[in-house]
């Protein structure tokens, strides 16, 4: 977990964002194509690079891979932890992003349903 791979990592609006909606909760990559409206490729791409920096880590439960915010990564860097929770929130696409994740997470309907209420 060298600082300076982190600070690599973090120089791209869309691993920011996906950040963003992982501080809320641990999603698959599904679920963070959704609601960033991104490819299945793009997102598993982004989320490779936060996980090889040492930011996010998984959990695989069945076929599903969940990912979250490295507890390591917390402990090590609170401090910049705490700069990216506070700076997550004046992106431009913040608040987009926090009511699709609310709609998601509130919705009981299936991610292909999902998908079609949102374009």
């Amino acid at each position: 977990m060298e600082l300076s791979e982190i600070f690599k990592t973090l120089g791209d609006e869309n691993r920011l964002r996906i950040l963003g909606i992982l501080f809320k909760r641990e999603l698959c990559v599904c679920e963070v194509e959704m609601i960033l409206n991104m490819t299945q490729s793009n997102v598993s791409r982004h989320l490779a690079k936060l996980k090889n920096a040492g930011i996010i880590s998984y959990d695989k439960k069945a076929q599903w891979v969940y990912y979250e915010i490295s507890k390591k990564f917390i402990e090590r860097y609170p401090k910049l932890y705490e700069l990216l929770v506070e700076e997550s929130k004046t992106s431009r696409t913040y608040e987009k992003d926090m009511a699709l994740l609310e709609k998601y997470k509130d919705s009981k309907c299936s991610f292909v349903e999902f998908k079609e209420t949102i374009l």
